[in-house]
């Protein structure tokens, strides 16, 4: 796939435009101190009296082991992440899925800015009914929680509450043990034959889900609305983890690497879209890698870049839109679409999406516009791709599958091929293949409550 090459009849212009987008096409000389931060972010990370903090937290899951295909019997998950949850049930025969069932649940705003106690009533209630409805009742089911806040694990049943995002605030759970929390809260109604024996965030959870599919699968990697991997790392690598690992070889760790370079490493690829992106975003200063890419923010990227060529005369005659000064408008979406055209070698998507944000536009400004969707898309998956590429190597296994979840990986049409380039040229000689792996924190959860189950059952003889 050649590179695109930005068409105008003024060279004048073309300059004054490459120049206003230089930062965002990563030198190779950027690329690899870029991987040579990370990594140095990544030992930093493990090690038990780190000289300096690390920005990743290198989480340790205490996920010895993933599916070896002798999983059996029946398990639950819930999956909360939001305003709306799941409880999943899954059957499991010989390895493979055999029947499944799930059922949507809403948390009420009181609920959600309550007390913690009543939340986990609430979570209680939605599994008994869902047993309920579906005749499990009378059997005893382990049951996988995905819990997608910010959480530091102190055992594969053990998540304690960082603090609350999104729309939750509920008073008494930071500093608590989630599962804990939930468990109480089953056995306290005395009608619900559940145990809590997993706590994990989706990205441990897709993982697992990959690992199902494809046994070679050790790279688990959300690409949606922001960003995170988990990866296995040998067990003696793990300088601060204490306790009871004697007998762990390798064990899943959550890189957490959405917040990469909020302790400043990487402030020297931030251009002034970053900068302005992450002042107009809800938590300022945190999580600012995956701002540079993730599906909240690559539209608002090149809407940032958009609006700075047209305050330039560069685009649109200098007439920018109250749609394009709105935050927000330019869609990751539009990024994906426009790419299509450029993979189509067609114009129709982007003067579709330049319409619906009433522009003026001539055939120049398509031209530039497809190519700041495809600069912005191309620095996003070499991002990706060095970290990626990086745990690869890492890792060092003759063959390993990444499983990818996410609503980016999945739209976009060109960052699976992006990515799969980059890689094989920043990992050589790491043979991989990407994989789509679909619900990780909802059957992923399910999957890690029977590996807990096995494990048990393991420690008991």
């Amino acid at each position: 796939m050649s590179t695109p090459v930005l068409h105008l009849d003024d060279p004048v212009k073309r300059q004054k435009v490459l120049e206003l987008v230089r930062g965002l096409d990563l030198t190779a000389d950027t690329q690899k101190k870029i991987r040579d931060v990370f990594e140095s972010e990544m030992e930093l990370g493990l090690a038990k009296n780190p000289p300096v903090a690390s920005s990743l937290q290198m989480e340790n899951t205490f996920l010895p082991e993933l599916c070896d295909g002798s999983e059996e019997g029946d398990y639950l998950s819930l999956d909360l992440g939001g305003t709306n949850f799941r409880v999943i049930w899954l059957r499991i025969k010989s390895g493979a899925v055999v029947s499944e069932a799930v059922q949507y649940y809403q948390v009420p705003e009181d609920v959600r800015l309550g007390p913690g106690v009543k939340l986990f009533d609430f979570l209680a209630e939605c599994i008994h009914n869902f047993m309920d409805g579906r005749q499990l009742k009378g059997q005893n089911l382990p049951l996988g929680f995905t819990f997608s806040f910010p959480m530091t694990q102190q055992g594969l049943d053990v998540g304690i509450l960082v603090s609350w995002t999104k729309s939750f605030n509920c008073s008494g759970v930071v500093g608590e043990d989630a599962v804990k929390m939930l468990n109480d809260a089953i056995h306290r109604r005395g009608d619900t034959d559940v145990d809590v024996i997993a706590v994990l965030n989706d990205t441990t959870g897709t993982l697992v889900q990959g690992a199902f599919v494809d046994r070679k699968c050790a790279i688990g990697l959300i690409l949606g609305t922001g960003s995170n991997a988990c990866y296995i790392e040998r067990a003696d690598r793990i300088e601060k983890w204490e306790g009871e690992h004697k007998d762990v070889k390798e064990v899943v760790i959550d890189v957490e690497w959405g917040a990469f370079g909020d302790n400043g490493v990487l402030d020297f690829i931030k251009t002034e879209y970053d900068k302005e992106v992450d002042r107009n975003s809800l938590l300022v200063g945190s999580f600012t890698f995956e701002k540079h890419f993730g599906g909240k923010y690559l539209g608002e990227i090149v809407r940032c870049v958009l609006v700075r060529l047209t305050k330039e005369g560069l685009l649109f005659q200098s007439n920018a839109s109250e749609e394009l000064l709105q935050h927000g408008a330019f869609t990751t979406r539009f990024v994906s679409l426009i790419e299509e055209d450029n993979v189509n070698g067609v114009d129709v998507n982007t003067t579709g999406a330049l319409n619906e944000l009433k522009l003026a536009f001539n055939k120049e400004d398509i031209e530039i516009v497809k190519y700041i969707c495809w600069l912005v898309s191309d620095r996003a998956a070499i991002l990706v791709s060095i970290c990626t590429a990086s745990l690869l190597e890492r890792m060092d296994r003759p063959e390993t599958t990444v499983a990818i979840d996410g609503s980016l990986f999945k739209h976009h049409p060109r960052l699976k091929s992006f990515m799969e380039k980059y890689i094989a040229a920043m990992a050589p000689a790491n043979k991989f293949q990407l994989m789509l792996a679909e619900d990780g924190s909802g059957k992923g959860a399910g999957l890690i409550a029977a590996i807990a189950s096995r494990l048990k059952k393991q420690q008991a003889h």
